[in-house]
């Protein structure tokens, strides 16, 4: 007798699956909707799953770029230019947010000056104006804190001797008795003058600590440096989210709003507008105080050392403190907040018609954020080294040994001789050359802080040459890929001309990697 086929018999795992004949209405009910969840959930899966290998796909052509350097060097202003190149709808979106760092801009940097002076009595000894390129040890009257104090020159560049080509000493005071009792008076009346406007800004002074918790969201970080205030990667969405939890009534039709963009209000933090009414309040007490001679001179002298963005807003103090400032694109550029850990900006960007998104990945450059970079060496294709060739004269803030020039040195030798960056696209950016050629025409002697340069010429030309000298030889000695180091001289705060160099980095990373990986 012939045995039935297999084909002619029910499918058991359908058999093993029936219902039981028993199944009550309510257990159907319920049997029905567990199996549409679980057919949903199955099809949510495979829809992730598609999604991912899109995305997988699509990253195999995106450009994933590195903004490495110290502190202070630009790198977060060269992110600001390609924003505004590649995406410049989200300045506008985040215009507002600025205004509390550029209040705290303003306001640190008085309380710069003010701590300063307090150090010297509010007074200048010498009244001659030649500029001394190493600042000189306190006066008997100083109280050491280290603002007057200058480290040793560096000789690490070319493996100077390290001679010192003149050590700091005291200025020379006269005691001859040609020194008039008028002379005295006038100073007597300055430092008085000063106390007053001290006493003045006092409660403007006192507004620091609340903008830097705003900024910073009460967060601080041991040995932060000059800043004293650090922000993490969307930091501006957060200081208007902060604002608008401090707004306990809304704003009235007669209340002035300034706008950030066409088409886009924002309301304005209440504390962030209390110091602009502060700021409008003591704007003639800031005029005076920025041209006091005392504080001119000791700017001279190279007592008072300001960064390039204290000077930038004292210099705008009237527009800043306008009751209906709003910051401009420049002014966005030259505010100064501190970056910690890494912010990834994404742009799509047109090469010759294709369309590539750029992951561009902003780092904390103080030393102790240096070992966050790492994680994201291994994918990376391009990157962007910038350093200040205007810090000649500066050392670091975690250090006051080490010259910011040589720390860039450094840097950059561990950059190019990293096993997981041999094969990337490398571009060096010489950063700041405006406020090189500023402090080579005031004088300063760049053989005063960094020995090995001699006595070459002290003109912008041979110096810049220099210090790309010692660049370039550093990535020769760590090349064993044979790359090319592309090169450009800087001033990141100059749209026009970054942009153009942005286009450039752009062309030779297209031509350089996205032509060697085949993907046009």
């Amino acid at each position: 007798m012939r045995s039935p086929s297999l084909y002619s018999q029910d499918d058991p795992i359908t058999a093993a699956m029936k219902p039981p004949s028993t199944e009550t209405d309510s257990e159907r009910a319920l049997r029905l909707e567990a199996e549409a969840e679980a057919k949903r959930v199955s099809e949510q899966i495979d829809e992730d799953l598609r999604e991912e290998r899109e995305r997988l796909k699509k990253k195999k052509s995106d450009v994933k770029l590195l903004l490495l350097g110290q502190a202070e060097s630009g790198k977060s202003t060269l992110q600001k230019q390609f924003q505004l190149m590649y995406k410049p709808n989200s300045i506008d979106q985040e215009r507002s947010s600025w205004t509390a760092v550029i209040y705290f801009n303003v306001v640190h940097s008085l309380k710069q000056i003010l701590n300063t002076l307090e150090q010297w009595d509010d007074v200048l000894d010498d009244e001659n104006g030649d500029i001394l390129d190493i600042a000189p040890e306190p006066s008997h009257r100083a109280k050491g804190n280290g603002i007057a104090d200058q480290p040793s020159p560096s000789t690490s560049l070319m493996g100077g001797n390290g001679t010192v080509n003149g050590s700091p000493g005291s200025v020379a005071h006269s005691d001859a008795p040609s020194t008039s009792n008028a002379a005295g008076s006038s100073k007597d009346a300055g430092a008085i003058q000063i106390g007053q406007l001290r006493r003045r800004l006092s409660p403007l002074m006192a507004a620091e600590s609340q903008l830097a918790d705003r900024l910073s969201g009460g967060i601080t970080v041991s040995g932060s440096g000059k800043g004293g205030v650090y922000v993490r990667s969307g930091w501006q969405a957060r200081t208007i989210e902060n604002a608008l939890t401090m707004i306990k009534r809304p704003s009235t039709a007669n209340e002035k709003r300034p706008r950030i963009s066409e088409s886009q209000d924002f309301t304005p933090d209440p504390m962030v507008q209390e110091i602009g009414r502060m700021l409008e309040a003591c704007e003639e007490d800031i005029h005076e105080l920025w041209s006091n001679p005392t504080v001119k001179g000791m700017i001279a002298k190279r007592r008072l050392k300001l960064d390039e963005w204290s000077e930038f807003f004292l210099r705008h103090i009237s527009r800043v403190a306008s009751p209906d400032y709003v910051p401009t694109t420049d002014d966005i550029l030259h505010a100064r907040i501190q970056t910690m850990g890494v912010a990834e900006h994404i742009f799509d960007v047109n090469i010759h018609g294709k369309l590539v998104t750029w992951h561009l990945f902003d780092v904390g450059g103080a030393r102790g954020q240096r070992h966050s970079w790492v994680p994201y060496f291994d994918d990376a294709n391009a990157i962007i080294f910038v350093a200040p060739v205007s810090a000649f004269d500066q050392y670091l803030e975690e250090d006051p040994r080490v010259n910011r020039i040589d720390d860039s040195l450094q840097l950059f030798t561990q950059v190019c001789s990293n096993a997981l960056l041999k094969s990337v696209h490398l571009v060096l950016f010489l950063n700041k050359t405006d406020l090189l050629k500023a402090k080579l025409d005031k004088g300063l002697k760049v053989r005063k802080y960094i020995t090995s340069f001699g006595e070459r010429s002290n003109d912008y030309e041979t110096v810049v040459q220099y210090f790309r000298a010692h660049f370039l030889q550093v990535h020769r000695r760590n090349n064993e890929n044979r790359r090319v180091l592309y090169t450009h001289f800087t001033s990141v705060v100059d749209t026009k001309a970054t942009q153009r160099i942005i286009g450039n980095v752009r062309d030779s990373i297209f031509r350089g990697y996205l032509q060697s990986a085949a993907l046009v």
